[in-house]
């Protein structure tokens, strides 16, 4: 690819705060950082074409977060969210059956009374609208691309990323060079996986001393119910089938306002079985009765796919290093069990404001902010995760039945106790080490979809609105573009082909007959950034970068 040097200098903008990712961790630390001082110069620079429009989550919120930012939020006539948990149902799915699960033995903290039911992506248009009008700088369609540092190596902000750059490497027609965003501190909002945050992580050591970052793969549908069987605010939680007892997940049904409901199932990503699809396992869990009975005679209105950080406690990074912090999804702050993070989202942005607000207001700059890394376990952050740490690593090691019923057990005792049978857990391996040979692996034959329930992934990329501009290079990067057939093809099959939910990587054989001269072939124009490639892969070869700003799903209501 043509030198940076070859494409001319970059135009620079000086801010006090730069923040990467209109996030809900983001955005709250942005408006903190107003609040607490207007005269503090802050930028948002957002990958997606707009805010809201990268952002998908299930999602029953906890309000904590927003009651702390925004106490008036409840009263402001363009609230994001209306709707109030009314109903809390749980279930144990067998093929055709179920059992719910009695609420009165639920661990207190699983309880979503009192939450609400909602799009993220709005509640942070919602947020940038606020922002803006405390002054915050907000830049959608603008990709953070590079990490900036000083001649100490201390971060001094981010570059956008560069416009108009063809599949080959050279400038079209168009070109514009990208944007050099400089700050006295940066905080990174990239939400799970992010490709500056993986970087920083490793640039600074920051996971040292940690358990390695867990996660799963979450995948959503909206849909149009018949108002018949529509119940606003009712929630509805399963696990169980279609995964067997040995693949971890769950599954969820929310009902919204306006005769909308969201689906969706999560897959744990510490899976072992090469043939698992986490997209075809959601279409075929829609066709039990407990989910068909609301959706049928509805009409799918928009899908979506994003990883979800699920480490916990014991795998969050660092946070801190200098010139820059982690907020949000970007350190892994998920409650698992309860499928929450946008609280703590909101509660980071602005514990990190805090910090980096007191340390500008002494004149400091490109130094760490190491008050917000002491200050976050003792903090509401700390509290909602230590107490749920050992549930992912019981799910692991002993399965959904065994691990959901000691994970309750610890819940229990962390709550009404202060301590665990367990100590802290570990996670063990990382989830692309956790793969079995496809020789030894059962194999699973997946129904074809129906058009009514259940849908192929290139009709479901289609209602994500996804689109990329083609001629660009591929943001998909394989640092050995061999192995995927010579090592991940005859070992696992090629599992990219399966874990992604969006059909970008095939297999396509010169004689299919045959099933010989094969290629493997990346069609980034479906990524719907997700990220689970570039954990999943068991090569670790696939590096997802961001590609030109604006391209991406669009997710309007999710």
């Amino acid at each position: 690819m043509t030198e940076a040097a070859d494409l001319g200098p970059r135009e620079a903008m000086e801010y006090d705060v730069v923040v990467v990712g209109g996030g809900p961790s983001g955005l709250a630390a942005a408006i903190r950082l107003k609040q607490i001082n207007p005269e503090i110069s802050v930028v948002v620079v957002e990958k997606g074409s707009e805010v809201g429009a990268h952002i998908l989550s299930g999602a029953v919120i906890d309000p904590i977060g927003l009651d702390r930012l925004l106490p008036d939020w409840r009263e402001d006539p363009a609230r994001p969210l209306k709707t109030e948990v009314t109903e809390d149902i749980f279930y144990y799915l067998g093929p055709s059956g179920s059992v719910r699960l009695p609420n009165f033995g639920m661990p207190k903290l699983m309880s979503n009374h009192g939450n609400f039911v909602g799009s993220l992506g709005n509640v942070c248009r919602y947020l940038a609208s606020r922002a803006e009008a405390l002054g915050v700088e907000i830049y959608p369609g603008f990709a953070a691309a590079e990490v900036l540092t000083d001649d100490a190596g201390a971060v001094v902000g981010i570059a956008t990323g560069d416009m108009g750059i063809g599949r080959d490497g050279e400038p079209k027609a168009g070109f514009t060079r990208g944007m050099e965003l400089r700050g006295k501190y940066t905080l990174f909002a990239e939400g799970a996986r992010g490709s500056l945050t993986k970087t920083l992580v490793a640039r600074f050591g920051l996971d040292a001393g940690r358990e390695p970052q867990k996660y799963g793969l979450g995948l959503k549908e909206l849909w149009q119910v018949d108002p018949a069987k529509h119940a606003p605010g009712r929630v509805q939680h399963s696990f169980g089938w279609p995964l067997d007892n040995s693949t971890g997940g769950g599954s969820f049904l929310y009902h919204l306002e306006d005769n909308q409901v969201v689906v969706g199932f999560v897959v744990h990503l510490n899976y072992k079985n090469p043939n698992l699809s986490p997209f075809d396992e959601f279409q075929r869990f829609k066709h039990h009765p407990v989910v068909a009975r609301t959706l049928e005679g509805g009409k799918r209105i928009a899908y979506g796919a994003r990883a979800i950080t699920e480490g916990g406690y014991q795998s969050v990074p660092k946070l801190t290093f200098p010139g820059g912090a982690l907020v949000g999804c970007a350190a892994g702050f998920v409650n698992v069990p309860r499928i929450k993070g946008s609280h703590n989202a909101v509660l980071s942005g602005m514990l990190a404001a805090e910090h980096v607000a007191a340390a500008l207001a002494q004149g400091r700059g490109h130094d760490e902010v190491a008050a917000y890394e002491a200050a976050w376990r003792g903090s509401a952050i700390g509290r909602d995760l230590v107490k749920v740490r050992n549930v992912k690593p019981l799910w692991s090691k002993f399965g959904t039945l065994g691990g959901v019923v000691l994970g309750a057990l610890d819940m229990h005792l962390n709550e009404k106790l202060g301590f665990s049978l367990f100590g802290t857990l570990r996670h063990g391996k990382p989830d692309y080490a956790t793969l079995q040979p496809i020789a030894e692996a059962r194999p699973i034959a997946y129904p074809k979809p129906d058009g009514k329930l259940s849908f192929d992934k290139l009709s479901s990329v289609f209602l994500s609105s996804t689109n990329h501009e083609e001629d660009q290079p591929i943001h998909l990067k394989l640092k050995d573009p061999s192995l995927p057939i010579a090592q991940n093809l005859p070992r696992y099959g090629e599992p990219a082909r399966l874990y992604c939910p969006a059909g970008v990587y095939e297999v396509v054989y010169g004689d299919e007959a045959a099933r010989s001269d094969p290629r493997f072939v990346i069609n980034a124009q479906n990524c719907v950034h997700c990220k689970t490639c570039d954990i999943k892969d068991p090569a670790q070869n696939i590096d997802w970068v961001t590609p030109e700003g604006g391209g991406g799903p669009n997710y309007p209501n999710m």
